[in-house]
C-alpha cells in the first residue's frame, strides 16, 4: 500500500480540524445555523499571529477588492475566508490533504462564502491554475512541508500576472539543527525543506522574482509558539473526548522541540514579499 505524503499524514492527525471546529461551535452556540465569517475567526486561523498576520500578508500582497488570490497550502481555508471577507478578493486555495479540502468546503459553506472562496485539491509543486491568472499568491508557515520549495516558488511565478505579488511566511533556519533534532522535526512536524533567509532570497530570484522585503518575525514567534503549545496540550484532551483527531506523541514531542529551537535562535520565522 502506498504511504501518504508526510504532509498529508501530519494534517490528517492534526488537532485542529473542521470536525473539531464545528464541535466547538456547536457546544458554544447550540447550533451551526446563521454563522457569518467572523464567527469562525477565533477557531479557523491555524497560523502564527492570527488576524494581524493575515492583514500584514494581505497588505504585502497588495490585496484589493476585485483581485484574485491563490493561497498555497490553504489548509481549512481560514485565511482565505478572512481575505475574502476583509479585502473583498476572490481566493482559490490549493491544498494537498483531501480531508482538509473537504473541511474547507464545509466551513466555507457554513458562512456563505462559496462564491468567493474555493479550496481545490492539488500540489503546490504542480498548481492546477493557468499561467498569469492570479493577482497575488500567499502562503503561511507551509513551504517547510513541501519537498522542493523551488518548484513551489516557480509555480507561484508562473500563475502570477506581471506585477503580481508573492507574500508568504515560513520557518527559517538561522543555524543548522543537529541530525537528531532534524529527525524529530521531520517525524513530528513533517518538515521537508527548510531554508535560511538568504537561501530563500536566492530561490526567489532564481524563480524570476524581485525581492521586495524580508521581515524577521523570530522575536514575535517565540511567545506565540509557547502559547500555541499550551493550547495544543489543552486541546488534546478536548479532541479526544470529542472523537476528533488529537495529534500523536510525535507531534507534541516535536512541538516542544520547536519552542526550544526558536527560543535559542536556531529556528525562526520570516515574511517574504516578492514581485513578478
Amino acid at each position: 500500500m502506498t504511504q501518504p505524503s508526510p504532509a498529508i499524514a501530519f494534517y490528517e492527525r492534526h488537532p485542529i480540524s473542521a470536525a473539531q471546529i464545528m464541535a466547538r461551535l456547536q457546544a458554544q452556540r447550540g447550533s451551526l445555523d446563521g454563522l457569518s465569517p467572523p464567527d469562525l475567526f477565533d477557531h479557523d486561523q491555524d497560523h502564527y499571529g492570527a488576524l494581524a498576520a493575515n492583514d500584514a500578508l494581505g497588505a504585502a500582497a497588495n490585496m484589493a477588492a476585485g483581485k484574485t488570490v491563490a493561497d498555497f497550502c490553504a489548509g481549512l481555508g481560514g485565511p482565505a475566508r478572512y481575505y475574502a471577507h476583509a479585502f473583498g478578493v476572490s481566493v482559490t486555495g490549493v491544498e494537498l490533504t483531501p480531508a482538509r479540502v473537504d473541511g474547507a468546503a464545509a466551513l466555507t459553506k457554513l458562512v456563505g462564502l462559496e462564491d468567493r472562496v474555493r479550496v481545490v485539491e492539488g500540489n503546490v509543486m504542480d498548481v492546477p491554475l493557468d499561467d498569469e491568472s492570479t493577482d497575488a499568491v500567499v502562503s503561511q508557515e507551509a513551504f517547510l512541508h513541501v519537498p522542493e520549495t523551488a518548484r513551489a516558488l516557480g509555480e507561484a511565478y508562473r500563475i502570477l500576472k506581471k506585477g503580481g505579488r508573492l507574500a508568504f511566511t515560513d520557518w527559517v533556519l538561522h543555524e543548522p539543527m543537529t541530525d537528531a533534532e532534524a529527525a524529530v522535526m521531520k517525524r513530528g512536524q513533517a518538515v521537508q525543506d527548510l531554508q535560511s533567509p538568504d537561501s530563500y532570497q536566492t530561490l526567489l530570484r532564481e524563480a524570476g522574482f524581485t525581492v521586495v522585503a524580508v521581515d524577521d518575525l523570530t522575536a514575535e514567534w517565540g511567545p506565540i509558539l509557547e502559547k500555541r503549545f499550551a493550547m495544543y496540550r489543552a486541546l488534546r484532551e478536548e479532541t479526544e473526548k470529542a472523537g476528533t483527531p488529537s495529534g500523536d506523541d510525535a507531534f507534541y514531542e516535536s512541538y516542544a522541540l520547536l519552542v526550544a529551537l526558536v527560543t535559542r535562535g536556531t529556528l525562526g520565522g520570516a515574511r517574504f514579499t516578492a514581485e513578478k
